[in-house]
C-alpha cells in the first residue's frame, strides 16, 4: 500500500510537471509540430535511464522511491498517447512529412536520451 502511494503521488507531479512544460513549449513555439509532447518524452526517457541506474544498480534509492519517481513521476511525464493522438492529427491533416518527422524523431531521440541516461546513471555512479 506504501508503494501505491509512492506512485499515486509521483504520477499526479510528473503529470503537472508534464502539463506546464508541453504548455509553455506549445506557447513558444506554436501548434505546427507537437514539439511540447516530443520534449516530455525524451527528457522522460533520459530521466528514466538515469534513474534505473541509479536505483539498480546502488543501494541510494529505495525500492519505493524508485517506484514513486519511475513509475510515478515519470510515467505521468512521459506520454504515449498524447504522442499516438497528436501523429495521427498530422496523418489526418495530410501532414505526412511531419508525422514521420514525430514518429522517428521520437523513436530515435528517446532511445537516444534513455542510452545518455544510462551512460549518466553509470558515471554518477562510477561504474
Amino acid at each position: 500500500m506504501e508503494r501505491l502511494i509512492w506512485v499515486s503521488v509521483g504520477g499526479a507531479l510528473g503529470s503537472a510537471a508534464r502539463y506546464l512544460l508541453a504548455g509553455w513549449i506549445f506557447r513558444v513555439a506554436g501548434p505546427a509540430f507537437p514539439w511540447g509532447t516530443l520534449a516530455v518524452n525524451v527528457l522522460g526517457s533520459l530521466l528514466l535511464g538515469f534513474l534505473m541506474v541509479l536505483g539498480l544498480e546502488t543501494d541510494s534509492l529505495s525500492p519505493n522511491l524508485r517506484a514513486g519517481l519511475a513509475t510515478g513521476v515519470l510515467g505521468g511525464f512521459t506520454t504515449y498517447s498524447t504522442f499516438n493522438h497528436e501523429t495521427t492529427l498530422l496523418l489526418r491533416e495530410g501532414a505526412w512529412p511531419a508525422a514521420a518527422a514525430n514518429v522517428l524523431g521520437t523513436l530515435a531521440a528517446c532511445l537516444a536520451a534513455g542510452f545518455l541516461g544510462h551512460l549518466a546513471g553509470r558515471w554518477a555512479i562510477g561504474r
